[in-house]
């Protein structure tokens, strides 16, 4: 049976360039695979907004991002990209965030340049580390994996700090130290993702968040920029928010929630998607097992 990380990097190759969709739980990495989608993402910012209802602003654990991994890949087969902020170095150190999540079922991580109380990449006020400490973090990484196809990625987020020219130059140091792909953040113009491509021989990301500094480009503009991987990492999640809060506020102003039920999954799409009426099936059949043996 192949790895995790196998798979994801097969999709890489299936897909040019791979739509990576964030999935902030179990179900909606049902929802993400009955789409197409060939793989998979757990965002930092997603557990610590929703399993946490807190700022992204380096508060989660590495038990926290490894208890919705869990979850997640239990219930899907697809590849899981896993959001590690800095690492966590301090509390369990890099090499055990790699078994850790290695452990837990995810197909790779991404390990980022900032200072460990980080900011998210599209706010204001970063703080780097040097290249150095960087590339330190990603040469453990590598040698910490024991599957060879566990993916190490290295996000920068020296653009918007450093400019284009460093972070071209802080990706390079981070590709020789093992790095397998990069994740460029916070890009304004495809231009840049071309000069990246051009001179980073490593597949490359773009964060396609939405109400952030890059633009929404096309997957044919990325494709034509050398971008390998297309990141849509909490584009569910806020419709689902917008929803959720729309719901709430239709019930307490109205009383009710007869003005809202188009906008909700229904009882049996949700039992469709959770193959509901199999899973009871077996359970039928263990109780009458049960019933069986104890005549």
């Amino acid at each position: 049976m192949s790895t995790a990380g196998a798979r994801f990097r097969r999709a890489l190759e299936a897909e040019r360039p791979l739509q990576v969709v964030g999935a902030i739980n179990a179900l909606s990495a049902l929802l993400a695979e009955r789409a197409g989608f060939l793989a998979l993402y757990l965002s930092g910012a997603g557990v610590a907004n929703a399993s946490l209802g807190r700022p992204d602003l380096g508060v989660t654990t590495l038990d926290d991002v490894r208890t919705d991994v869990r979850r997640i890949t239990g219930t899907t087969n697809l590849p899981l990209l896993v959001d590690a902020d800095t690492g966590w170095a301090s509390t369990s150190g890099i090499d055990g965030t790699v078994r850790g999540l290695e452990e837990a079922g995810a197909a790779g991580l991404h390990l980022e340049d900032q200072v460990e109380l980080k900011r998210c990449g599209h706010r204001p006020g970063k703080r780097l580390v040097d290249d150095e400490q960087m590339a330190a973090r990603i040469a453990s990484a590598v040698a910490a994996r024991t599957d060879p196809s566990f993916v190490v990625m290295a996000r920068t987020d020296a653009c918007s700090v450093e400019g284009l020219d460093r972070a071209v130059e802080r990706a390079r140091r981070y590709v020789a130290a093992g790095a397998d792909m990069i994740f460029a953040e916070a890009m304004a113009e495809l231009d840049e993702y071309r000069r990246f491509a051009d001179a980073v021989e490593a597949p490359l990301l773009a964060n396609l968040t939405e109400f952030g500094k890059t633009p929404l480009f096309t997957l044919d503009q990325l494709r034509d920029a050398g971008v390998r991987l297309a990141l849509y990492p909490l584009s569910a999640f806020r419709a689902m928010n917008r929803a959720a809060d729309q719901v709430y506020q239709a019930i307490r102003t109205t009383g009710g929630q007869h003005d809202v039920l188009t906008a909700m999954q229904t009882r049996a799409e949700l039992y469709d998607l959770l193959d509901y009426e199999a899973s009871e099936s077996r359970a039928d059949a263990e109780l009458d097992k049960e019933h069986q043996d104890q005549r």
